[in-house]
């Protein structure tokens, strides 16, 4: 009876570690897959269903990206204050454990990826390539990993692109580079911050000195208004004619935009945002409340109604 019970424990907290390693939370960062389809105006129930097909897609890439990277992080993640409670560095997962659950993700993300569409295939292939060199090479090359950060945001718009054989406008794209290079900075000045309250001067596993931090605050700062600059080009470009109704009511797009960015930029200076910037976002009640008025102000200008602006 006792090595039943002793079974059915080991099997929970195996079942319970491999969640944990796969980051199930993370997954929210690839709705970014259906904003080209959103951005398009062209909704019909084939392009969503082949957008949620990619979708779980690349939630099994993505894992299969996040257990790589946690055991090739494993010694850095030792002595990391939240990262050390980790499946494999913790102790609760084996290496080897890893090694054969990884490929057993990737094989499953494919092989769904090949009903999407040839080019979503393509995405997915470059999304994991960029990955493993960030992951076993770049990550430690300052700068450079920030931008690869941002360019596997944008892979995540590209795949719904390419699921829905949409094609992503200029401006989309310009915008999505700026807004995700701001959140990279952000992700990595956190960190900064981190070691900074350990009194440590490195960035374990990085190529950052604590020192670096005001020239990272500073890009991010940049990264983030050029970000609000490219939105606001945007509502003012020819592009949008014909698309909204009532298209003045899109300038509204730009303050709970603008105080966003600088309230996130804000909180990371505090040392309040953890890992992810845009799991922050998931958990924080402003950054709903800014995301609805940002909705409201895109439905305003879609539909005909005179606004006194």
């Amino acid at each position: 009876m006792d090595s039943g019970i002793s079974s059915t424990s080991f099997h929970s907290s195996l079942l319970v570690s491999s969640l944990k390693v796969i980051r199930p939370y993370q997954w929210l960062k690839n709705l970014l897959i259906f904003v080209p389809l959103m951005a398009s105006h062209k909704f019909s129930s084939h392009a969503f269903f082949q957008a949620a097909e990619a979708f779980c897609s690349f939630c099994l890439c993505a894992s299969t990206v996040y257990v790589i990277n946690d055991l090739v992080d494993i010694n850095s993640d030792r002595i990391h204050p939240r990262k050390r409670y980790r499946p494999f560095a913790s102790g609760a997962l084996k290496p080897s454990f890893g090694w054969m659950f990884a490929p057993a993700l990737l094989a499953a993300s494919f092989a769904l990826a090949v009903s999407v569409s040839t080019l979503f295939l393509v995405v997915l292939t470059l999304y994991f390539a960029t990955t493993c060199l960030y992951s076993f090479r770049l990550k430690q090359q300052v700068i450079v990993d920030v931008l690869l950060l941002a360019i596997l945001y944008t892979f995540r718009v590209l795949a719904g692109a390419g699921a829905t054989m949409i094609v992503p406008s200029f401006w989309l794209l310009a915008f999505c580079m700026f807004l995700f290079l701001c959140l990279a900075l952000v992700k990595r000045y956190s960190e900064m911050i981190v070691v900074q309250q350990q009194n440590r001067s490195q960035v374990a596993g990085r190529g950052y000195f604590t020192s670096d931090s005001p020239v990272i605050l500073s890009l991010g700062a940049a990264s983030a208004y050029n970000a609000v600059l490219v939105m606001a080009l945007y509502i003012n470009s020819p592009d949008l004619e014909g698309m909204y109704q009532n298209r003045v009511a899109l300038w509204l797009v730009l303050p709970p935009f603008l105080y966003w960015v600088s309230r996130i930029w804000l909180k990371a200076h505090r040392g309040e945002v953890h890992d992810d910037p845009l799991l922050f976002a998931a958990t924080d009640k402003q950054s709903w409340v800014i995301g609805a008025a940002i909705g409201a102000a895109f439905y305003l200008a879609s539909i005909s109604v005179r606004l006194p602006l």
